[in-house]
């Protein structure tokens, strides 16, 4: 009976990831229009975090967040494929965060993204064969 209850949790945590995911998504879809409609949003430091214009910026957050909502949805229904897609895609944006808003004074939105990802990354990797059986039935 342990079993069962345990495997149901760890089907809730991978349906709390999978709409972290999609939640994830979204505020990249947002940041990528304020970078599109906004020009004086971001603005450079001496140091620098943008590799090209805030255009570029903001269509690569914008296609980025739909792929990141879309995973999060396939995540959603249980597909195995889902899961490893999720792990490279979350990985990649703790990374892309941590590399624009890094060098910014955004401390509350990155701490806010990379506890997200950091929980999504911990839903996926901790037990995931756990909870198939629970994931295929509901």
């Amino acid at each position: 009976m342990s079993g069962y209850i345990s495997s149901r949790s760890m089907a809730g945590w991978i349906g709390f990831a999978g709409v972290l995911i999609v939640i994830l998504g979204a505020l990249s879809v947002v940041q990528g229009l304020i970078a599109l409609k906004e020009d004086d949003y971001f603005i450079p430091t001496q140091s620098g975090y943008l590799i090209f214009d805030l255009t570029g910026w903001g269509v690569t957050m914008l296609v980025w967040g739909i792929f990141l909502a879309l995973v999060g949805l396939a995540l959603l229904n249980g597909t195995s494929w889902a899961r490893w897609v999720s792990i490279v895609a979350v990985s990649i944006n703790v990374f892309s965060q941590l590399g624009f808003l890094g060098n910014s004074n955004d401390y509350v939105w990155l701490l806010l993204t990379l506890t997200f990802n950091t929980i999504v990354l911990y839903a996926l990797i901790v037990r995931w064969h756990d909870s198939q059986p629970e994931l295929q039935a509901g």
